[in-house]
């Protein structure tokens, strides 16, 4: 008894820190979204309307579905590229050579570095008069100098998944770089005796026995792209137009620009509630796979 009350209060700060920066934030927020709040109006909370909030979002406001086609579509993309571009490099890496451990230190320098210091960068690189990207495009397709790629929609998206896929691969190159190795190696040369060509080992042996720590890196990726907000205020402000606006920078900016805090925090705690989900994905997941 003495030792769970010592352990009690030895938590009991850290539990304080956590309930009033975490669970207070979020209850109010929560209860803020049945309210109406308009702080160009008045600082005072208005009042309760319950989910109208959430239905206003769901059947009056054309622009929501135009966000979340937007966020769909960037999640999608930018999972895929990013799984695709780690699982590559994964393979690369894992292999023993002449300056390989130079190249995986390199490799966690993307990774390293804040999302809005990237964003930041990339909007310096494809800047149309003088960004590297731009000189470098330029030199091999003559056609596209001076584009301003942050201009169009398509390009704009583009931009923006690419710097994410470059900040995220890292991380992800790493995860997968641990699922191979774990893989018994006998499985694979079991394969090669059998007569198997190195892509029928890669796809009949090594990708089933790596699908499990794949779906834990999609989900994660998935999360984290839904997250994404600093590179989008910072590289293209959610332009051109709602081009590249998702989920989370929609609630900023109703919020922060529009001072409409009342429907900000609904449309946030719809981002809560997908977020939820695929938490709850991973937690099943992985206490399926522990078990």
């Amino acid at each position: 008894m003495r030792q769970r009350a010592l352990a009690f209060g030895l938590l009991a700060p850290a539990l304080a820190i956590v309930a009033f920066t975490t669970v207070y934030p979020m209850l109010s927020s929560f209860w803020t979204s049945f309210h109406i709040l308009n702080l160009s109006r008045s600082i005072e909370l208005g009042r309760f309307i319950g989910i109208e909030n959430y239905t206003e979002a769901f059947n009056e406001d054309p622009e929501f579905w135009q966000v979340m086609r937007v966020t769909a579509a960037f999640v999608v993309l930018d999972v895929t590229f990013t799984i695709l571009a780690a699982l590559g490099l994964a393979i690369l890496l894992l292999r023993q050579g002449f300056g390989t451990s130079i190249l995986r230190t390199l490799l966690i320098l993307p990774f390293a570095m804040s999302p809005a210091l990237i964003g930041i960068s990339w909007r310096f690189m494809l800047n149309p008069d003088f960004g590297a990207f731009n000189r470098t495009i330029a030199a091999v397709l003559p056609f596209m100098r001076n584009t301003d790629y942050l201009a169009s929609p398509t390009m704009a998206m583009g931009a923006l998944i690419s710097a994410d896929v470059w900040h995220w691969a890292p991380y992800f190159t790493f995860m997968l770089m641990g699922g191979l190795a774990s893989i018994p190696p006998e499985t694979q040369e079991a394969a090669r005796i059998d007569g198997a060509s190195d892509w029928r080992v890669f796809r009949d042996v090594t990708l089933p026995q790596l699908a499990p720590v794949l779906l834990v890196a999609i989900i994660l990726k998935s999360v984290f792209a839904l997250k994404v907000f600093d590179s989008i205020v910072t590289m293209t402000g959610g332009g051109p137009g709602r081009s590249t606006t998702t989920l989370a920078f929609f609630a900023y900016h109703i919020g922060f620009r529009d001072y409409q805090f009342g429907y900000a925090a609904a449309v946030a705690y719809v981002l809560t509630a997908i977020l939820f989900l695929f938490s709850l994905s991973y937690m099943r997941f992985a206490f399926r796979r522990t078990a």
